[in-house]
């Protein structure tokens, strides 16, 4: 274990910067040493030698004229410590840090603005000066456990021009603030990409970017490589699956693939697939990922939320998609957690339901199957008004912190009146950067609500008998109707997963009403009283009778 001994030097009392320095110190797993306030050169350089330092942080926040001669001083006496191999960091005001930076002793000088990832990455062995792709982890895994204790930051972007998008990447690697660029493309590229013909220039640039050809990718690719060498990944598309995996992964480096069970398909209108065809298709993409130890992520539950499924069966897509990305051989797993879907619920249903998903699939995990949590704020919850989205974006990173995410996906506060420029991904990424850190440093545990754990533990039960009934659907001789397309399918058709939204869906009952309870919880209810159902009285009221509850697990 290094050591890194520091205090605030001379006659300076100012020891907060310090104190932040020295935790995030501890958490990136140095000894730290806290010598205090106004601490004279030669006791600094004395506690050094005895603590056998590998660092030593000295602070200054008064006069730079003064500051200046007593760093000079400092750097004269340090200099047998400083010939041994010993490190130097300043930290004070900008006019002090410049002075501080002019005498060439430092390795490091702080000024107050850098971000706590920025500090965290050099205490682990970055320098700050000129960064090269080397320094940040190119590959998902490897940069969420670099930069931990901090979440990963994730941001949609995609303007309606493929010049406009390159230049907006490139701001953004430059302000360091984003550790995964996420394309959106639009949906001529999502769906037609290998069919010119069926592209309709009149849709061009409509919902993202236009990328046409490969090398389209590729000058995105280029142009996030600079600043902190952001990862970039895009959406799966909705058609030709494996030949955009083939070419996302020789062309971005693809940070991880996400893709659903039961959407992106002719049921949502995204896609030419029906629903059983898509499920097969999506298998075979989980399967393609995993076999190349690329993490895959199942963007499914929120889809439910976001139509105003019950609670339940957002947790129910929860547990299935966990279960078919492990049966389909993913080994790292993302699993997305969207907030305010719908976006009534309180902060404490809405933790609840979260915690329900994470009880649901922890059961899963092993060691060739890992999972990562993710969290976003909900994408149709945001207001018009701008400062109050920026207070909502606040909000609801704060409640997501809650579940410490490995992955934060940063939703910028303009999403309901415009796609986020670069400037405004950048504005939204410090402002979720800054309540991460306000959490990281001590946040009340929220998830001891006896409220929160007991909806939690109510979800958990309920999401077993939706279970159950969709086991009930399976056909003779079908070993796992979890994984079986016929089965998951059959589910969606009959009702069993069900949301208002899919009202006159062809390949949906549509037929399922809710509401938002008094809790804030989101629940199945009576059309005609309102009165709120159980899971069990839905579902007995839908297939008739109880005897799929005593069906055998599968």
């Amino acid at each position: 274990m290094k050591t890194v001994v520091a205090a605030a030097l001379g006659e300076c009392v100012h020891v907060a910067g310090v104190l932040n320095f020295l935790r995030l110190a501890e958490a990136a797993g140095w000894k730290t040493v806290f010598l205090g306030p106004a601490v004279p050169v030669e006791r600094v350089l004395e506690a050094a030698r005895r603590e056998g330092a590998d660092l030593v942080g000295v602070s200054y926040r008064l006069t730079p004229e003064t500051g200046e001669r007593l760093l000079a001083t400092f750097a004269e006496a340090a200099d047998d410590l400083h010939a041994a191999g010993v490190c130097f960091a300043f930290g004070g005001t900008p006019p002090v840090a410049e002075r501080a930076r002019a005498l060439g002793f430092f390795e490091q000088v702080f000024e107050g603005g850098e971000p706590p990832e920025a500090v965290l990455a050099y205490l682990k062995g970055r320098s700050l000066g000129e960064p090269t792709a080397a320094d940040f982890p190119q590959a998902t895994v490897e940069r969420i456990r670099w930069k931990s204790p901090f979440p990963i930051n994730r941001h949609h972007f995609g303007l309606p021009t493929l010049e406009a998008t390159r230049e907006g990447i490139a701001r953004i690697a430059e302000a360091q603030v984003l550790d995964v660029i996420s394309l959106g493309i639009d949906q001529d590229a999502q769906e037609n990409f290998f069919h010119p013909d069926r592209q309709d220039p009149r849709r061009r640039g409509a919902g993202g970017v236009p990328v046409r050809t490969p090398e389209d990718y590729r000058i995105l690719y280029q142009s996030s490589r600079r600043g902190n060498f952001p990862l970039l990944r895009t959406y799966s598309g909705t058609d030709d699956f494996l030949r955009l995996a083939e070419m996302y992964v020789e062309t971005i480096n693809i940070a991880w693939c996400a893709i659903p069970i039961f959407w992106f398909n002719q049921m949502d209108g995204r896609g030419p697939w029906d629903l059983e065809g898509s499920i097969r298709e999506h298998q075979k993409v989980m399967a393609w990922y995993g076999e190349r130890g690329i993490p895959v992520e199942l963007n499914e539950p929120h889809h439910w939320g976001m139509r105003e499924a019950p609670d339940v069966i957002f947790v129910v897509s929860a547990y299935l998609s966990a279960y078919n990305a492990r049966a389909f051989g993913v080994r790292d797993y993302i699993a997305q957690l969207m907030f305010n879907s719908p976006p009534g619920l309180s902060d404490g249903m809405d933790l609840a339901k979260m915690l329900a998903c994470l009880d649901m699939i922890a059961p899963l995990a092993g060691p060739t199957f890992r999972i990562w949590r993710q969290t976003r704020t909900g994408l149709l919850s945001y207001p018009l008004d701008t400062d109050a989205a920026r207070a909502h974006l606040a909000a609801s990173v704060y409640l997501q912190m809650a579940l410490r995410p490995h992955v934060l996906h940063v939703v910028s506060h303009v999403e309901a009146h415009h796609a986020a420029t670069a400037e405004d991904v950048i504005q939204a990424c410090k402002m979720a950067r800054r309540v991460a850190d306000n959490a990281l440093r001590g946040q009340p545990d929220m998830t001891a609500d006896p409220a929160v754990q007991a909806r939690k533990e109510e979800l958990v039960r309920e999401a077993q008998v939706t279970l159950a009934a969709i086991r009930s659907l399976a056909g003779p001789g079908v070993d796992d109707p979890f994984t079986d397309p016929v089965a998951l399918a059959r589910a969606v058709t009959v009702g069993v997963l069900d949301a208002p939204h899919l009202h006159s869906n062809p390949f949906a009952r549509g037929q399922i009403v809710t509401r938002i309870d008094r809790r804030g919880a989101c629940v199945a209810v009576d059309p005609e009283t309102g009165r709120a159902l159980s899971e069990e009285e839905r579902l007995e009221r839908l297939l008739g009778g109880d005897r799929w509850l005593n069906e055998p697990e599968g």
